[in-house]
């Protein structure tokens, strides 16, 4: 039943350009982790209401998302990270490809280079999907830099159900699961935000500061 209403649900999701579908059909034979197409348009319904004018990508991949929020926030400011030198060349060239948009793509680690993107700042949306053991760090470093009434998009927070409950049956994945768990209990005890988690893709956590209106 859970599978026939995604299912439903999913076919409901416009469909994307030919552009996107082909950047989905390369990730999906080169196994590039991109955001889920449900949780990407949850993520995109949000910001279109949100409408940020500067947000922060943590994890470019290879540009797939980043071009999807500009699609939807054609005047919004992007600045994406990306460590991984192949990926980061294939995100250039897609934003070559795209055409006109607002993407600045920055080569680094978002941890290690973090003072690069601080400095850009402060942002109205901030997306992390990166390093996921890295989570919690990333929250700390960068709510710092988050606007006023500013909202933290952290995907992959359910980590394909893993997330939920300790996986013996994939000890090499435990680590990561354990990590996730760990991150959305944080998320929860942090008493100057409210965190919303929506059970879609890999889950997607929306976080805003709390007596923000």
């Amino acid at each position: 039943m859970k599978d026939t209403i995604h299912d439903y649900l999913v076919a409901q999701i416009p469909e994307r350009s030919a552009f996107f579908r082909e950047m989905e059909k390369f990730a999906k034979e080169n196994q590039v982790p991109i955001m889920e197409v449900d949780s990407l348009h949850a993520m995109l319904q949000v910001m279109a209401i949100q409408k940020p004018k500067r947000i922060l990508e943590l994890g470019t991949a290879i540009g797939y998302s980043a071009l999807r929020i500009q699609e939807v926030l054609p005047d919004a400011e992007i600045i994406t990270i990306e460590r991984d030198e192949e990926r980061y060349q294939l995100a250039i060239s897609n934003f070559e490809r795209y055409g006109e948009n607002h993407v600045e793509a920055v080569y680094g680690d978002a941890l290690l280079d973090a003072d690069k993107l601080v400095s850009k700042g402060p942002y109205d949306a901030i997306f992390i999907d990166a390093a996921k053991a890295q989570y919690e760090k990333f929250f700390q470093i960068y709510t710092e830099v988050l606007s006023q009434e500013g909202v933290l998009y952290s995907d992959n927070v359910l980590f394909k159900g893993l997330a939920l409950d300790e996986p013996d049956e994939v000890k090499k994945k435990a680590r990561v699961a354990r990590k996730m768990r760990d991150f959305n209990q944080f998320l929860v005890e942090q008493e100057n935000f409210i965190t919303t988690t929506i059970p879609l893709g890999d889950g997607l956590a929306i976080t805003r500061r709390s007596g923000i209106s």
